[in-house]
C-alpha cells in the first residue's frame, strides 16, 4: 500500500481512531460499539476485520458510518442493538457517542424522579445492582486498627 492511502487518524462517528489498529478493535473504540457489534458490521459490509483502519477507503468509511447510524438497514439483528424498546418511542435503537451518554443520564434522572429503588440508590450514591456494601465501595478515609507503640 502506498503512503498516500494510509491515514494516521480516521474519524468515524465523531471519534478519532488511530490508523494502526485493526478495523474491529478500532471500531470498538467508538462509545456504544463493542467488539462483537464491530465484527458483525465488518462481516455484513464485506470489510476485512484484520485490515488496519488507516488503509480503509473513503467509500468503506462512509459505509461504516451509515451502518452505525442505521444498523438494522444492513442486517444487524435487533438483539444486538444497545437500546431495545426505547422508553418513549418503543423502537429498537442503537446509540453511539454523545447520544448514548445523554440517554443514560436521562434514564437515571427519570428513575430518580419516580423514586424507584434504583433511582434512590443512584441519588444516595450507593451501589445500584445488588452488590454487597458492607465491606466494599466505602468512601472517605480508610478504616483500620490503630497499633500500639
Amino acid at each position: 500500500m502506498s503512503e498516500q492511502q494510509y491515514r494516521y487518524i480516521v474519524r468515524i462517528a465523531g471519534t478519532d481512531i488511530p490508523g494502526d489498529i485493526k478495523t474491529v478493535y478500532g471500531l470498538s473504540l467508538i462509545k456504544g460499539v463493542g467488539v462483537n457489534f464491530a465484527l458483525a458490521l465488518c462481516r455484513l459490509l464485506g470489510i476485512d476485520p484484520n485490515k488496519r483502519i488507516g488503509f480503509l477507503t473513503d467509500a468503506e468509511i462512509e459505509k461504516i458510518e451509515n451502518a452505525i447510524a442505521n444498523p438494522t438497514a444492513v442486517g444487524i439483528p435487533s438483539w444486538m442493538l444497545n437500546r431495545r424498546k426505547d422508553y418513549e418511542t418503543g423502537k429498537d435503537l442503537h446509540l453511539v457517542g454523545a447520544d448514548l451518554i445523554y440517554y443514560v443520564r436521562r434514564d437515571i434522572e427519570r428513575e430518580k424522579r419516580i423514586r424507584s429503588w434504583r433511582g434512590i440508590r443512584h441519588a444516595l450514591g450507593l451501589k445500584v445492582r445488588g452488590q454487597r456494601t458492607a465491606t466494599t465501595g466505602r468512601i472517605g478515609m480508610t478504616v483500620g486498627v490503630k497499633r500500639r507503640k
